[in-house]
């Protein structure tokens, strides 16, 4: 009998919670045993701790190399970094993967066109990396990004083994390297580079704004798109909007040693404790979790299981299905996944 796997978990805000026991729920009922280590994170952490990523839950990721994370709040025009931008640089997960698909049932603009791709966006550089100053004579803003080679070198390879091995075939690099030519052009250039020993790989490279165009006439073109912090973190965001939204989407942020599998949406916080919130992220993240520790098949179970369940007209009420049907809570609609499994 295999050990169990040891995982931190970090519950969120808002809806995090909710959609967390929904999640360790489904990954019970897997029957792949777990030794799940639960840590406090973000306001409920900053409350009693005074910071939202304590000692004790950094200690615990250091020591299971996996965790698996609710949503956290950021704040807009703050001057709090974001915790998810602080757990990824202190882990250096530096890959940020996030898989779109259409899933069957459920009803999106492109429903006769396949959607199956992939962004791949650096995660620990970049714009998201900035050092801010206020200058105090005109109260104006510097903000100075940074782009090392080997950071646009580990993204770009990064890109070009999961091609390999998850049985796919194209890498197309978004970039502005017209505008920011000596950043982006590093980006660009090193993505060219690793691209040419990987002759078996179809590479293309698009600069942004006709990425974000074809992405909306043609999405079907594209398999795993590499980009850089800034632009992965939109082109992410706008594939999934082309499946059914945010609800849908699945989220990894891997390193050389840590991985950390969240869910990419926000906090509802206008929903949270009423039982509406749609678990689908975090559980399709899990699956994702699940591949990751060599547990491909349980992976496979549960997102067919999630699929089944939408086909059959089950949703939370932020989905619409093709089978229409009054809206579930989150337990009855995580009860039909495990059901499917």
């Amino acid at each position: 009998m295999k050990n169990a796997y040891p995982v931190t978990i970090l519950r969120g805000d808002g809806i995090g919670p909710e959609v967390m026991d929904a999640t360790l729920a489904v990954l019970r009922a897997t029957g792949i045993a777990f030794d799940f280590h639960t840590q406090p994170v973000g306001e409920e952490a900053e409350r009693l701790f005074g910071t939202g990523l304590p000692q004790q839950t950094l200690e615990s990721i250091e020591r299971d190399h996996v965790a698996l994370k609710g949503p956290t709040a950021t704040p807009v025009a703050g001057n709090r970094k974001s915790y998810n931008l602080d757990l990824r640089q202190r882990f250096d997960t530096y890959a940020n993967v996030r898989p779109v698909r259409i899933h069957p049932g459920v009803v999106t603009r492109y429903s006769d066109e396949a959607i199956n791709l992939v962004v791949v966006r650096e995660n620990t550089e970049g714009e998201y990396s900035a050092v801010e100053a206020q200058n105090p004579l005109d109260d104006s803003i510097e903000s100075t990004a940074r782009y090392t080679p080997e950071g646009c070198r580990r993204i770009a390879q990064f890109a070009f083994d999961y091609v390999r091995s998850h049985g796919r075939k194209k890498v197309t690099a978004i970039h502005k390297a017209n505008i920011f030519q000596m950043s982006h052009g590093l980006f660009l250039n090193t993505a060219r580079a690793v691209a040419s020993k990987y002759p078996d790989i179809e590479f293309e490279d698009m600069i942004a704004d006709n990425f974000f165009q074809q992405l909306i006439l043609r999405p079907s073109q594209f398999d795993v798109v590499i980009a850089t912090n800034l632009l992965g973190d939109l082109a992410s965001d706008a594939a999934a909007a082309l499946v059914g939204g945010l609800g849908l989407a699945p989220g990894a942020n891997v390193g050389g040693e840590y991985a950390i599998f969240e869910a990419v949406h926000g906090t509802a916080d206008n929903i949270a404790g009423k039982g509406l919130a749609n678990p689908s992220s975090l559980i399709l993240s899990a699956a994702m979790m699940l591949d990751h520790l060599d547990e491909q098949d349980a992976g496979d179970h549960v997102r067919k299981a999630l699929d089944k369940t939408l086909e059959s007209g089950q949703r939370t009420g932020d989905i619409k299905t093709k089978r229409q049907g009054l809206a579930s809570g989150t337990e009855q609609f995580t009860r039909s996944i495990i059901a499917n499994l």
